[in-house]
């Protein structure tokens, strides 16, 4: 169902989405693409619950109700200034391991929307993105790898072997550590564990 699909891609984009964009990315028309948001938009205010949709300038993108705004801001703050969670950890060792590498990528991965852990992550100054063929991509900052103490992604501990595994989120893990890919060997995770306030570069 159109309706359902574009819930769904609103719910995973960090940004708004133009209706031209929605329209290619399902193979359907603009008009219909317009008619199925303007349902969701009555949707989400008829049942008034913690998300809405907004939708201005034929661009629509999910967001939290305006009188959560407290909370939320207070969750995310914490968030930003805390240290990092495991997902951080977690993310930040794909991106370390598998740079240049795009959101959905890492999403692929993980399994899970990393939307909010990658803003935190830039705001931190832990990540940087570039584009490339028109889509974003994330790799760690110079002083990211000044902290780590290397000059090259490569001199990371078995950079080639995790490099190439399709899957590498078992092996970064900092919840399910395996032979040969422990805490100890894996530098972020190491620096986490020593010292949490030397991943936070900007704040």
């Amino acid at each position: 169902m159109l309706k359902k699909k574009i819930e769904s891609l609103l719910f995973v984009s960090d940004r708004p989405l133009a209706i031209k964009e929605l329209a290619k990315i399902l193979q359907v028309k603009n008009s219909e693409v317009d008619a199925a948001v303007k349902e969701l938009v009555d949707e989400y205010n008829l049942k008034n619950g913690g998300t809405m949709i907004l939708y201005n300038d034929q661009r629509a993108q999910m967001a939290t109700a305006s009188d959560n705004r407290e909370v939320v801001e207070g969750f995310l703050k914490e968030e930003l200034h805390g240290d990092l969670s495991p997902a951080s950890l977690e993310t930040l060792s794909i991106i370390a391991y598998r740079s240049p590498i795009a959101r959905e990528e890492i999403e692929q991965i993980r399994g899970v929307n990393c939307a909010i852990i990658l803003r935190n992550l830039s705001i931190k100054g832990l990540v940087e993105t570039e584009n490339i063929s028109n889509k974003i991509h994330y790799r760690l900052t110079v002083e990211m790898m000044k902290y780590l103490g290397f000059t090259k992604l490569n001199e990371l501990p078995n950079y080639e072997e995790l490099r190439k595994l399709e899957i590498p989120i078992s092996l970064l893990s900092v919840s399910a550590p395996v032979e040969n890919a422990s805490n100890q060997e894996n530098p972020i995770c190491q620096l986490a564990d020593e010292d949490p306030e030397k991943l936070e570069i900007k704040i």
